[in-house]
C-alpha cells in the first residue's frame, strides 16, 4: 500500500479482512506498480488513491481499464474537490470514497461497487448530479478478490 500512515493502512486491511466474502489479494506501492499488479491479479475491485507516486491514481485507473477491464475501481482519497472527483469517475471508476467518510461508508462502498452500482461518499453526494447508492448493499457472491492500492492524497 502506498499510504504512509500505518494506522490508516491497518484500518483498511483489517476492516476488509474481517468480512468472510472479501479477500485482499494484492497491494501496490505506486501507480505504475498498481497497473502491473492489476494485470497480473485481475482483481474484482481495486481501491485506488489519487495521490500516488510514479503515476497518479487517475492515470493509473485509465491504464488499469486497459489491462484489467473487468476490475472495478473505487477511489479512496482525501480529495474533496469536485473537479478531481469528476476526473476520477471519468476514468470509468465505479466509486469515490472520501477517507473521512470511510469509517462509516467503507464496507458499503465496497459492496455497492462490487454489485455493479456507483458509489459517491455521502459528504460529496449532494455536489453531484449522478445517481448515488447510499443504502445497505447485500452481496450473494461467495468471495470477492480485492486489491488495495492506497496512498496519501
Amino acid at each position: 500500500m502506498v499510504d504512509d500512515y500505518t494506522p490508516w493502512r491497518h484500518f483498511i486491511r483489517s476492516t476488509l479482512q474481517q468480512q468472510a466474502d472479501l479477500q485482499v489479494i494484492g497491494e501496490a506501492s505506486d501507480g505504475a506498480e498498481a497497473v502491473v499488479k492489476a494485470e497480473e491479479l485481475q482483481p474484482d475491485l481495486i481501491l485506488l488513491d489519487i495521490g500516488l507516486p510514479t503515476l497518479n491514481g487517475i492515470e493509473a485507473a485509465r491504464q488499469v481499464r486497459e489491462v484489467a477491464p473487468q476490475s472495478r475501481i473505487l477511489f479512496v482519497t482525501e480529495n474533496r474537490l469536485r473537479d478531481i472527483a469528476e476526473a476520477a469517475l471519468g476514468t470509468g471508476a465505479s466509486g469515490y470514497l472520501v477517507k473521512a467518510d470511510a469509517g462509516r461508508e467503507l464496507l458499503l462502498a465496497v459492496r455497492t461497487v462490487l454489485q455493479g452500482k456507483r458509489f459517491i461518499s455521502g459528504s460529496l453526494a449532494g455536489n453531484f448530479l449522478v445517481a448515488t447508492t447510499l443504502t445497505a448493499a447485500v452481496t450473494t457472491h461467495p468471495s470477492w478478490m480485492v486489491m488495495l492500492i492506497l496512498g496519501i492524497s
